[in-house]
């Protein structure tokens, strides 16, 4: 299966081209390997365009499937990497609309990464549980879910609408 991770290279116009990286999102080690003389980190970069001239906001709606991808990287004009983890907002089961939310989250590689994943996953675990057994709603559960990874993590929100 991999560790997805889509990365998107911006351009002197502020768009973006982006590409793929199969094990990119294992533990975000794409922040130290991409560089100017290693735009493709050592090939850890699939070096074929997913898509180019894309907008910072169509990236999150049009291209980042949480269900897909586990970090997206952007790469600025001057080299520097912003690493995010990519949440699923949602449980298997949830109706499509449900199903496509996510949220992006600015973490470091190593121990800051760690703790979001343990917790997120922690938190999505109790919650998961809690619908199985009917005592919350995926509704109620997923409003939760979003407002304490916002609260917590300072969480980007979206809506992924496959194309």
């Amino acid at each position: 299966m991999g560790h997805r991770s889509l990365v998107a290279y911006e351009r002197p116009d502020r768009l973006y081209d982006l590409r793929h990286s199969h094990w990119g999102g294992a533990d975000l080690e794409l922040v130290d390997r991409l560089g100017e003389r290693t735009p493709l980190a050592g090939g850890a970069v699939d070096p074929e365009v997913v898509a180019d001239s894309v907008s910072r906001e169509r990236i999150l709606t049009d291209f980042l499937d949480p269900r897909r991808y586990e970090a997206l990287y952007l790469v600025e004009v001057d080299g520097g990497v912003d690493p995010y983890r990519v949440a699923w907002l949602g449980w298997d089961g949830d109706d499509d609309r449900a199903a496509d939310r996510g949220a992006i989250v600015g973490v470091e590689p190593g121990e800051n990464d760690r703790e979001f994943r343990i917790w997120f996953r922690a938190t999505k675990t109790v919650l998961g549980d809690l619908i199985e057994s009917g005592r919350l709603g995926r509704r109620e559960a997923r409003t939760y879910l979003e407002k304490r990874v916002r609260s917590e993590y300072d969480a980007v929100r979206y809506a992924h609408c496959e194309k």
